[in-house]
């Protein structure tokens, strides 16, 4: 029952402390959408073309074998009574080591892709949050928080100081 007291005592004592803190100095307080600053900038639109010109390389270095696979179990349906059981059972065997296939091979795409993604993202998140620090110190914020953080339920839209950091993102360069 005693730490109880000591622990509620403190954290009035901190509430009281921060209270004239506060009173002392205007708490200045903003929101970024680090996703949507990535998006709209120069440099994250040109990521994203990338990411894209990858991703459809990977689409089509992919169609082939997709093709193929189709066109075998298109002849499996067709042929499924005319074949003899061992024609049968081959071009099964055949059709699930092309599916196999496929599937390695979307699996390893995908693991490029977003290493891809993070070679080009995490440099440009890394200077949109010096970009951010740069706003809040030359503003007076006392803090810019992201939008998309847990526990950031609601925030007014004149919080948003987005389009700041991408202004400034973009004029840097």
């Amino acid at each position: 029952m005693r730490a109880l007291r000591s622990v509620v005592l403190a954290a009035a004592v901190l509430l009281l402390q921060a209270g004239v803190a506060s009173a002392q100095e205007a708490v200045k307080i903003g929101v970024v959408d680090i996703d949507q600053a990535i998006n709209a900038t120069e440099q994250g639109k040109s990521a994203r073309e990338e990411l894209n010109k990858k991703r459809k390389a990977g689409a089509a270095q992919l169609k082939p074998l997709i093709d193929k696979g189709r066109a075998l179990s298109e002849e499996l349906q067709s042929k499924r009574f005319v074949l003899s059981e061992e024609a049968l059972y081959q071009k099964q065997l055949d059709l699930a080591k092309i599916q196999a296939d496929v599937q390695a091979q979307m699996t390893a795409l995908e693991n490029d892709y977003k290493i891809a993604q993070e070679e080009l993202l995490n440099p440009l998140r890394k200077k949109l949050v010096e970009t951010i620090d740069e706003i809040a110190k030359s503003e007076g914020f006392t803090v810019i928080m992201e939008r998309n953080t847990p526990g950031l339920l609601y925030s007014k839209e004149a919080l948003d100081v987005t389009d700041k950091v991408i202004a400034r993102f973009n004029k840097k360069g």
